[in-house]
């Protein structure tokens, strides 16, 4: 609990160091300029493919004309828009993270580094590759857990634990990998996360909720879909800081948490033991010269002396 305090108000002021401000502008730039190009091209076709299957649907199709008999004609207009924007959202969120874990994280955690440990040595655990795949993995892991649970996002408790429960893992796989990919040996890697899984989850869960924060953007109403354009943008925006916040707690933390390791005697960072030799090396006691049988002096164990000063 220690380490997790001090490392999250030490994320917090963090945040607000301008080497952090304008290497969030980068994932920034690059998934706002995907989603807007992905929206010119597709936005209506989605939305007419939605709408088309909708009307399909002879369900929703009786409930449309309840609507329309009520006066709800609007909400026939929304849907197919909401229903897009509701199911690009994970998207968006996704690319946000593999975008901040990939550009950010490594230059935050030399950042943290260079600040607070800069004595700890770099073992490079993990390649660039490596970290890479690992995060791809854990992606597609979780794009199939959102998928397997979307169905249960209909009952109004859940919505609100699933999500951010998924996003959290997700967070927590991604971050406290690459966070350790360049400080940590395989095995130090391995046995922090082993060691702090339930801490790091934790800081996952915690980042999950707080990214789920930017989608409550969408709940003002239709007025968000006028404005959707600007409003994706400062969601992405929201997305980043959020997640570079997250690589900041995983980077303090984690960092730490590898210090104190290396810190252990028995994992070789304390005093070392001193070396048992063999019996043929062990250094033996001075000896004296006594008179032998051939009147050659003999060589016997000197006895240690008792004597004490007067």
């Amino acid at each position: 609990m220690r380490l997790l305090l001090d490392a999250f108000w030490r994320a917090a002021a963090y945040c607000l160091h301008p080497r952090v401000i304008v290497l969030s502008l980068l994932p920034l730039l690059l998934s706002a300029g995907l989603v807007v190009a992905l929206g010119y091209l597709f936005w209506e076709g989605a939305v007419d493919g939605v709408r088309t299957t909708l009307q399909r649907w002879e369900l929703l199709t009786a409930f449309f004309d309840w609507l329309d008999a009520y006066g709800g004609q609007g909400l026939r207009a929304l849907l197919a828009p909401m229903i897009v924007v509701a199911l690009a959202l994970p998207v968006i969120v996704v690319v946000s993270l593999l975008l901040v874990a990939t550009l950010m994280t490594p230059a935050l955690v030399r950042l943290v580094a260079r600040r607070r440990f800069a004595t700890l040595a770099c073992k490079r655990g993990a390649s660039f590759a490596t970290a890479l795949g690992w995060s791809l993995l854990s992606t597609l892991v979780a794009a199939m857990a959102l998928v397997v649970t979307l169905p249960l996002w209909l009952v109004p408790p859940l919505v609100l634990v699933l999500p951010p429960l998924i996003w959290g893992w997700l967070t927590y796989r991604v971050m406290s990998y690459d966070v350790l990919a360049e400080h940590a040996s395989a095995d130090e890697r391995r046995a922090l996360l082993r060691e702090h899984r339930w801490p790091l989850l934790g800081i996952g869960v915690v980042s999950g909720y707080l990214g789920a924060a930017p989608s409550l953007i969408w709940a003002l109403g239709a007025v968000t879909l006028i404005f959707a354009p600007l409003i994706v943008i400062v969601s992405i925006w929201l997305y980043t800081l959020v997640f570079a916040f997250a690589a900041l707690w995983f980077a303090h933390y984690a960092l730490a948490a590898l210090a104190e390791w290396r810190t252990r005697p028995s994992e070789g960072g304390g005093a070392a033991s001193a070396p048992v030799l063999p019996p043929s090396q062990s250094p033996s006691l001075p000896r004296r010269a006594s008179p032998a049988a051939d009147g050659e002096p003999a060589v016997v164990p000197a006895e240690p002396s008792n004597a004490t000063a007067a």
